[in-house]
This record gives structure tokens, sequence and C-alpha cells, in this order.
């Protein structure tokens, strides 16, 4: 790998890693409070868990992000980008929907459309790159249960 690529790595996984942290200044003071207080399911996860895999996750998107950044650059390799960056930043919105604004009818609405976002960027990712976007599907797995786990807790608390 030469110095571009590397630099490319490393910012790629840094960007994805330090804003995906940023979710968790709105969830962490969120969890003992408001949280806590929630009915949930009985397939809830423990709370310590979620950081391990959200972080796990978030490094997987930027070494994904990377395969697809050290592309020659084309429409459609900028398009695949652009699908990223939307949800990415559909992603972090879902914190602040769901523990910031403790809406979570409107935060699973939105974890649809992120869950079709992470879709299309798989789908654009492909052709580029099967590692790639192979290193998204533990993500889109991981929403779909959160998405379950949304509806749940929703329709435990209405």
């Amino acid at each position: 790998m030469n110095r571009t690529d590397t630099i490319k790595l490393i910012t790629a996984v840094a960007l994805t890693v330090v804003l995906g942290a940023v979710g968790g200044l709105v969830t962490a003071p969120e969890i003992p409070v408001w949280y806590a207080g929630l009915n949930k399911p009985s397939f809830n996860p423990p709370s310590w868990l979620f950081a391990p895999v959200w972080t796990t996750l978030y490094v997987l998107m930027g070494i994904s992000l990377f395969l697809i950044w050290k592309q020659p650059v084309s429409k459609e390799r900028n398009k695949a980008i652009l699908f990223f960056i939307s949800q990415f930043i559909l992603n972090m919105a879902w914190s602040f929907i769901f523990f910031g604004m403790h809406e979570t009818g409107w935060a699973l609405v939105e974890m649809i459309i992120l869950w079709l976002a992470i879709l299309l960027t798989i789908f654009s990712f492909v052709k580029f790159s099967r590692i790639a976007a192979w290193l998204l599907v533990p993500y889109i797995v991981w929403v779909s249960f959160a998405m379950i786990l949304n509806g749940a807790i929703w329709r435990l608390n209405s």
C-alpha cells in the first residue's frame, strides 16, 4: 500500500469512528435515565454491548469506505461515496431522534430510511469492491436487529 492509500485508510477509519462517537455523546447521558425507564423487550441486549459493537461496525465501515475512495475517480465512484455519506448522516441522526428527542416512533421511521440507504450503499459499493460491500453486511444486519428492537420499544411504550 502506498503512502496516499495509507493516509486514506487512516482518515476513513478515524472519521467513521470519531463521527460515530458523536452519537454516543447524545446516547450516553440518556441510558441511565430515560432509556433505563423504558419498557424493553426480552431480547434487548445489555447496554454495555452497544459501544463495542458500534465501534467494530464503524471500523468496518471506514475500511469499506477506504476501498471505494482509493478507486479511480469517476461519477459512479463519487455517487457510491455520496450514498455512504448519506447513510452515515442518517445513522448519526437516529441517535438524536431516539435518545435526544425521545421520539421512538420517528426514530423507527428514520431507521427504515437508514436501512434502505445502507442497502443502496452496499449495491453501489459492490460495483467497485465485493470486499467493501461485504464489510457493510454486519452493519445492515445489526441495523436490522436495531430496527426490530426500536419497533418493540416504540410499541411497548406507546
